[in-house]
């Protein structure tokens, strides 16, 4: 029997014995873009053309859904196995290498050998250093250190945890979480590795991102946290039936606080036969998403400011000053009377 794996609600982060960090304001949140280490995941009903400027404006860095080619050189644009393929074989013409192109593989089964054997082709055709990929999503360690060798940018960790997934569920397929970062970022951390990790996946309240940055990931995308968003791209509907354009939405928020707990939005898997059907596929297999409501429970704004003041907060306990050093605090196991001390 291998060696038992754990979750964010296994671990607590540990303070250093002393920290000399006196404020906040000399901790640096920011990677080297000066953006948040927060993705905002390619899904339907967080994104698209109309609110991604806010998401970026907000210090997010964005991965568009498929289907939507961003004007902006630094989003992702997200494309099937197939496009890449495509993309791939491009990438002999030698005006395409020299674009700037931020390409994210937007596929569940990153495990697939034709996946790698594309990667290792596009990486070896492109020169320039603003010709970035991101790849994914794995399950498995070893997969990190196989395309960690190839030299990818990025690679989306975690399988089936996510709100609107159903894969694990249905297959037994999956590594939990916060092991699976923690075992990446050893890895990496030991082999000099520059490929990011960007942890995929489940995340529900503030700590668990904050724990996930402290086990080593570079990034946490998010996707059913950022749709309970006024400014998602799910429409807004009262009392999940009667829609609300987009300014009537913010008015009723802002003038009529009562109404606010009766704000839905629609979220759905990017696996659903709802998204098959909107992707033009003319056979459809089994869903491994799910569709449902959220509730609308704050604005962007609100959501990232609290972010950056707990992810700080955090940082000044381990004696952080940066991101960098924040990566691989010390943590403890904890018992399920422990967790509920806290966790209300």
């Amino acid at each position: 029997m291998k060696n038992q794996k754990f979750d964010f609600k296994d671990i607590t982060i540990v303070p250093e014995t002393i920290s000399s960090i006196e404020t906040r304001s000399v901790i640096d949140i920011f990677d080297e873009n000066g953006k948040l280490p927060i993705m905002v995941s390619p899904m339907d009903t967080v994104i698209d053309e109309y609110n991604c400027d806010v998401f970026s404006e907000e210090g997010l860095n964005v991965c568009m859904p498929r289907g939507i080619n961003p004007e902006n050189d630094d989003f992702f644009m997200s494309i099937s196995l197939d496009d890449f393929e495509k993309m791939v074989e491009w990438f002999d013409d030698s005006e395409i290498q020299k674009e700037p192109v931020k390409i994210l593989v937007d596929i569940a089964n990153g495990h697939m050998e034709k996946l790698f054997n594309l990667t290792k082709k596009f990486i070896n055709k492109r020169n320039s250093e603003n010709q970035k990929i991101m790849v994914g999503n794995i399950a498995n360690p070893n997969t990190y250190r196989k395309f960690a060798e190839l030299g990818v940018d990025y690679i989306r960790v975690g399988i089936g945890g996510g709100s609107g997934c159903l894969t694990s569920a249905n297959t037994g397929v999956h590594y939990p979480m916060a092991s699976l970062i923690n075992e990446c970022y050893l890895i990496k951390k030991s082999n000099d590795f520059k490929t990011k990790i960007v942890a995929d996946g489940g995340f529900k309240n503030y700590d668990d991102i904050i724990k996930a940055i402290a086990l080593g990931a570079d990034y946490v995308m998010l996707g059913g946290v950022l749709n309970k968003t006024l400014e998602s791209c799910s429409q807004t509907k009262l009392f999940k039936l009667f829609p609300l354009n987009d300014n009537d939405a913010e008015i009723f928020w802002n003038k009529i606080p009562f109404l606010r707990k009766f704000f839905y939005k629609k979220f759905r898997g990017m696996s659903t036969k709802e998204v098959q059907i909107k992707w033009g596929k003319s056979k459809l297999t089994t869903s491994e998403g799910i569709v449902k409501y959220n509730k609308v429970e704050y604005t962007l704004k609100g959501w990232t400011d609290n972010f950056k003041d707990y992810l700080k907060s955090a940082m000044s306990y381990t004696n952080s000053k940066n991101l960098d050093e924040f990566k691989g605090s010390e943590f403890v196991f904890i018992t399920q009377n422990a967790l509920s001390r806290f966790h209300k």
